[in-house]
This record gives structure tokens, sequence and C-alpha cells, in this order.
């Protein structure tokens, strides 16, 4: 019996997600799938056409067909010229034997799981198990865990191959994977977008919440996982573009022969909030500042040395 031991701090990888397979001109039909109950749905094609909700179907994967349920029929692309986009392509109709070790699964994962747990507790291993996946044919089963350091879990594998007579991959993943396998609410009362379609999670800055004026309070811009939301992403792009070429905040400009400070920018408006020298504050629209006279900003060093040295001093 072999064993399979991996320990990889997956915080910026995809988990066991094929590619997008892009799917051209063809008698297609395309489907949401779910493969666990309480798991992300996918998008799916398939030759057979009108399968019904809760119908059970055998997808391939990069590691085999595996069984899944079709939750949604989805409309076909009538876009001249569009590639439709799928993740996975569904085989066939599962068979009466493989609908009955389907409805199966979800228990083994269960039992493997607190067979882990107990493992884990034996071995003294200062880590947390997050979740079970058991390959439908059996091939393997792995065990994904967060802990704060390394562990040396070579003790814990053999008795986990022991266990179950089948290889065994052990994945360590970050708080981002953690909370995205357990799911839940987010601040806006949806589901997280990590559990419910993100595939992949991108790059995140705190940059992003101050080019969106958004508070830089972490309890304001920060997740389940209590790291940036993913969302700042979202619009960030948009924002940046409407940004491009407005004066900022501290800049000068002069309108109708009277000096202006800008106080802030509304982005997507494109409008900005400028301050007279009586302190009168007024939003002008972009037809408004864009013909405005932008005076140049001077360095502070710049200014000290010029008040020091006046070009028209009397040195006599």
């Amino acid at each position: 019996m072999t064993e399979e031991i991996e320990n990889i701090d997956y915080e910026h990888q995809e988990i066991v997600q094929p590619p997008a397979e892009v799917v051209g001109d063809g008698p297609f039909s395309f489907y949401r799938i779910q493969f666990r109950k309480d798991g992300q749905q996918f998008t799916a094609f398939s030759t057979l056409s009108e399968l019904t909700k809760e119908t059970v179907v055998m997808v391939s994967t990069d590691h085999g067909s595996e069984p899944a349920v079709v939750r949604e029929c989805l409309p076909a692309c009538e876009a001249d010229g569009v590639k439709r986009k799928a993740t996975y392509y569904i085989q066939k109709l599962a068979a009466a034997d493989e609908e009955e070790r389907y409805a199966g699964l979800a228990e083994q994962e269960m039992r493997a799981k607190s067979i882990c747990n107990s493992l884990i507790e034996k071995h003294h291993l200062q880590m947390n198990l997050v979740r079970v996946e058991r390959f439908f044919n059996g091939g393997k089963i792995i065990f994904y865990f967060t802990a704060e350091n390394r562990v040396d879990f070579r003790a814990l594998v053999k008795d986990l191959v022991q266990e179950f007579r089948t290889r065994v991959e052990m994945r360590q993943v970050g708080v981002r994977h953690e909370t995205k396998m357990i799911g839940g609410l987010g601040a806006c009362g949806r589901e997280l977008c990590c559990s419910s379609y993100l595939k992949k999670f991108d790059s995140v800055s705190i940059k992003m919440a101050k080019e969106q004026d958004l508070p830089l309070n972490p309890s304001k811009i920060s997740g389940l996982c209590n790291r940036l939301l993913c969302c700042l992403t979202y619009e960030y792009t948009t924002y940046k573009r409407q940004r491009k070429g407005m004066p900022k905040p501290g800049r000068k400009i002069v309108i109708d022969n009277q000096e202006f400070k800008v106080k802030r920018q509304i982005p997507l408006q494109r409008a900005i909030v400028v301050a007279n020298r009586d302190g009168d504050e007024k939003t002008l629209m972009p037809e408004e500042w864009e013909s405005a006279e932008q005076l140049r900003k001077e360095h502070p060093q710049r200014r000290e040395q010029k008040n020091e040295n006046p070009k028209n001093s009397d040195n006599s």
C-alpha cells in the first residue's frame, strides 16, 4: 500500500480545480451541478439534453468520473460568435449502483473526519481538520487542515493508510480556503463569494480600500477569514479609471479668477468637492472643473528655501 505525503500552503492557490473549458459551437446543453450538498456549484456542459433537477450524473474530472447532482438547467448561449465557458463535462446519467454509492459518500467522509480527529488527538498534533474529500473510485482520500506552523504528520498518515487502505493526502490550507470550505454569510447578508462562486483568490491590498474611499477600519473591510474582503477587487479598476485625470485632494484650481482647494473626489460622478478661501464648499461637475486652471503644488522644502532666500531681498 502506497502513501502520499504532501504538506503545501495553498493560501494563494486553488484546490483541486481544473481550468475552465471553452465550449465551441455544438449541440450542447448547460447545467449547474453540485458534487456535495454543501459544496460550490459549477457550470457543466453535455450532449445530454433535458436533464431534470436533482438528477445524478457522472462528471469528468482530473482524477476520473465523479457523481454530481444537477441543480439547475441553464439557457443556451444565443450570441453569435460567443463561446460558452464551462468547468466540467457531464458524461452520462449515473447508474443505479453509482447512485447508491454516491448516497453513502458523504457518510464515509464524515466517518473519515471523525477517525482522523481522533488520531490527531492521539498524536498530539497542533492542527485543525477542516474537511475530508474521498474520491468516488476510492483511489484517494484528501484531508484538508489548517495549522499555524508546519506539521510532521508522517505517523498520522501511516495510521490513516492502515485504517482506510487507500492513498492518503494531507493538504495544509490557509484561512481563506478554510472559510471557502466552511461557508457562511457576509456582511452584505448574502452567501460568501468564495464559497458560492469564486474559483480563485485574487490579491487584495489596502490600496484598493483607499481608492474606493472606504473606512480603513479592519472590522469594516475584513471578511470572516479576517483577511481583506475579496469584493474590494470588484470595483477597484472602475474607481481607478474614474479618478484618472481628476484633480487630487489638496490641489488648488482657479475658476473665474477665484482660487479653490480640492477637498475630496466623487469618482463615480467624476465630481470634486472644493472650498474657497473662506471655507465655503461646493461640488463641481466634470464640465465645471475640466476647463479650470490647476495650480502646481509647491514642495514644502522649496517653499521654505524661497522664504529664507527671497529673490528681491535687499543685501545692501
